[in-house]
């Protein structure tokens, strides 16, 4: 039998070195991260500090706010993909007026909710149980009283871009979150885990709107009446004799009236009403501050993985026991909010994978200038840093 011949096809080909996963892979290095993950620590370290030194929060924050904007802009120009950021930007803005509009909504209603009762009903109506709450003080009596006291960037490396893709599925999944919380708490009023909340936040009326004189206020404490509407299907107690409720003139936003409820002590303005309705006085199901949390985990998991999402979801877990035993929500509120968060992450990843194909399908093959991508690029960093001081300046702390 003929020996093969030995030659340049037969012989061994080198074998390249193994290359090294992106940026962005489940296990990349720490280095190509590091600055943003230290960015994350020094953010969360500052804002601790308001509970710890205020004085020194005042000084730092925004040292550390001017440290981020000029470590961006620095970065700006070495970024790659500005030409994929101008595709996804039509996305961007219609999910950021879609959140913006939601927001609105949703602090209409928070505001509804804890006025249309008045004050006296937060005074008197006790709270519910809640057995999370109760598991947690159990746990306070077992352990050690030491135990007991206890973002993203494509711009960076750390994501593939383009990076307003991902923000804009982030801010689509936020909304469609707080449209369904509020149609979820809005229906049906729950009384306040923190009884005194009403009372030191809001100037509101103590007697109840007119609609709950008429359909809830006769009947909430008398077991025969409720039977009696029950059976007769028609409010049939007659109004008691309370006083005139304030009318402000709002022009094209007095539609709002009826629904806000102000007082004469609370200024003339509907937005200042709503900038301080913030989280609300009665319990909202399900919680807003653990939708923001899982959303972000859901979005850090996908885009980083590793070892990083578990400190990340050990976060969450901390956030959401701190929420039950401060008694900012039920429990209940902070398990629905979990589910909901991750349905929502899962749900945009397969609208945005449908949302891609069609864009790459229709993308002509001809790029945009370098005239046009550069002034984009300096467009949308100074709309960012403005976005970001307004949110701070017009709203309670962002």
């Amino acid at each position: 039998m003929a020996k093969p011949k030995v030659g340049k096809a037969n012989s061994k080909r080198p074998v390249p070195p193994l290359q090294r996963r992106r940026v962005g892979g489940r296990w990349r290095p720490v280095a190509a991260g590091g600055g943003l993950a230290l960015a994350a620590a020094a953010y969360v370290g500052v804002d601790y500090l308001r509970h710890l030194s205020p004085a020194w929060h005042g000084r730092l924050q925004p040292a550390l706010w001017a440290a981020l904007a000029l470590a961006t802009a620095a970065r700006a120009p070495f970024y790659r993909r500005w030409d994929a950021e101008l595709r996804a930007a039509p996305r961007f803005l219609a999910a950021l007026a879609f959140m913006l509009a939601a927001l609105l909504c949703e602090a209409i209603a928070v505001r509804f909710t804890n006025t249309v009762l008045g004050l006296q009903w937060h005074r008197s109506t006790a709270p519910l149980p809640d057995t999370g709450q109760w598991m947690l003080l159990a746990l306070n009596e077992k352990l050690p009283q030491t135990m007991v006291d206890l973002a993203f960037s494509a711009l960076f490396d750390c994501i593939k871009g383009p990076g307003l893709g991902i923000g804009s599925r982030y801010m689509f999944a936020m909304a469609v979150g707080r449209l369904l919380r509020t149609i979820t708490f809005l229906p049906t009023i729950l009384p306040s885990a923190r009884p005194w909340c009403a009372e030191s936040r809001y100037q509101i009326p103590e007697h109840p709107h007119p609609w709950a004189q008429k359909f809830y206020a006769p009947y909430a404490s008398d077991r025969m009446m409720i039977w009696r509407v029950m059976k007769q299907d028609m409010p049939f107690a007659a109004l008691q004799d309370y006083p005139d409720e304030y009318k402000p003139e709002w022009g094209l936003m007095s539609f709002l009236v009826d629904i806000l409820r102000p007082s004469t002590g609370e200024g003339p303005s509907w937005y200042h009403l709503l900038k301080k309705s913030s989280g609300g006085c009665s319990d909202l199901l399900y919680s807003g501050h653990m939708l923001v949390a899982v959303l972000t985990a859901m979005a850090w998991t996908e885009a980083y993985g590793g070892w990083s999402s578990v400190v990340i979801w050990l976060l969450v877990v901390h956030s959401t026991q701190r929420e039950i035993r401060e008694r900012h929500h039920y429990s209940v509120d902070c398990i629905v909010a979990i589910y909901v968060g991750m349905f929502l992450w899962r749900m945009t990843r397969f609208l945005w994978s449908l949302l891609n194909a069609v864009e790459l399908a229709g993308q002509e093959k001809k790029g945009f200038s370098q005239r046009i991508i550069f002034s984009f690029a300096a467009a949308i960093i100074v709309f960012i840093l403005l976005f970001i001081l307004l949110a701070f300046a017009l709203t309670n702390d962002g």
